[in-house]
């Protein structure tokens, strides 16, 4: 069995040979070639936290790929000196059950949930995209700006957080590096931030919208992948209700996207107003953008088909370049 850490995780997956990952597992999952059920939900009521497992099989142009995601989410963490989220993904030969490798999921999912955005903004952004706004200073705000800044050329970017101090953090260290902008400045507020942002991406954990509709420009492409339970909700409900609306998976989506739910609990917006799965796009079946001047809507809540086909080429490349160890299982 072959073993990748973060540092490890890093070299193998490069943000451009994710995005091709991921599109790939969103066109199979479309396709019916992905098995993807539903994230099971472990409560660790005791320590304040929580448990996600998430597996997946899935068959692309890239081959076969099997494997399960664990998550763990302890609210205590942080008091304790430890990261709130813990997660690893485990690799299966699809041929023999077999297990193949482990790899350190933070670093995994933080780049394959940044490609997710970059795929939907690579499908449905305006071309002349040229300033992108990020709601949120994490390490998933990281990755959402270069995703955005590997499909489009982003010329300014603006960094939006409820605590200043780390949005002031994430643009002194992304700035100019590898594909992001060197523009890159900390909004006082929301709507500075957005009023003339071409794609946005929300990446925070915020139960309640992070922008206020009104300010949103004409065109905008907006990516929410932070929210990923009915309670969670990042974009407004004017949002939804204007924009064309394109998911991930729509069982996944009805089930845990809060952004959507809440709209259709408060019975302003159907489920039948989802346009289509991305990978629908993808595979030619539906539309993407009709016009310069309509505003687009990437739902995400996280598929293990993501991860099973970025392992993949985080294990193809490793095995290239001699990445990783190799230990007896």
């Amino acid at each position: 069995m072959i073993i990748l850490n973060a540092a490890d995780v890093r070299k193998a997956l490069p943000m451009r040979a994710a995005i091709d990952a991921v599109k790939r597992a969103y066109a199979a999952l479309s396709d019916g070639r992905a098995e993807v059920p539903l994230r099971t939900h472990l409560k660790v009521a005791p320590s304040d936290g929580l448990g996600l497992f998430m597996p997946a099989f899935v068959s692309d142009s890239a081959g076969e790929a099997m494997a399960v995601k664990i998550v763990t989410l302890f609210d205590k963490n942080p008091a304790r000196g430890l990261p709130f989220i813990h997660a690893a993904v485990l690799v299966m030969d699809p041929q023999t059950g077999k297990m193949l490798a482990m790899l350190e999921g933070g670093t995994l999912t933080a780049i394959r949930t940044g490609a997710a955005s970059g795929a939907s903004t690579e499908i449905l952004a305006r071309e002349d995209s040229r300033v992108a706004a990020i709601f949120g200073a994490g390490v998933q705000a990281r990755t959402q700006l270069e995703a955005v800044c590997t499909v489009r050329k982003i010329e300014e970017a603006w960094v939006f957080d409820a605590d200043s101090a780390r949005a002031q953090a994430m643009a002194a260290e992304v700035a100019g590096k590898g594909p992001i902008t060197a523009n890159v400045k900390v909004a006082a507020n929301p709507q500075q931030a957005l009023e003339n942002a071409d794609v946005v991406c929300t990446a925070t954990t915020s139960a309640k919208p992070v922008f206020e509709d009104k300010f949103l420009k004409t065109g905008a492409h907006v990516s929410g992948v932070g929210s990923y339970t009915p309670q969670m909700a990042e974009v407004p409900v004017e949002t939804v209700q204007r924009a064309r609306v394109v998911v991930d998976s729509r069982p996944a989506a009805l089930a845990e996207a809060g952004d959507l739910i809440q709209p259709i609990n408060a019975g302003v917006w159907n489920p039948s107003q989802i346009h289509a799965e991305l990978g629908e796009i993808v595979l030619g079946r539906k539309s993407g953008r009709q016009s310069a001047a309509e505003i687009t809507f990437f739902k995400s809540v996280g598929l293990a088909a993501q991860d099973a086909a970025a392992a993949q080429v985080a294990l193809a490349y490793a095995a290239e370049h001699g990445l990783g160890q190799v230990i007896e299982f």
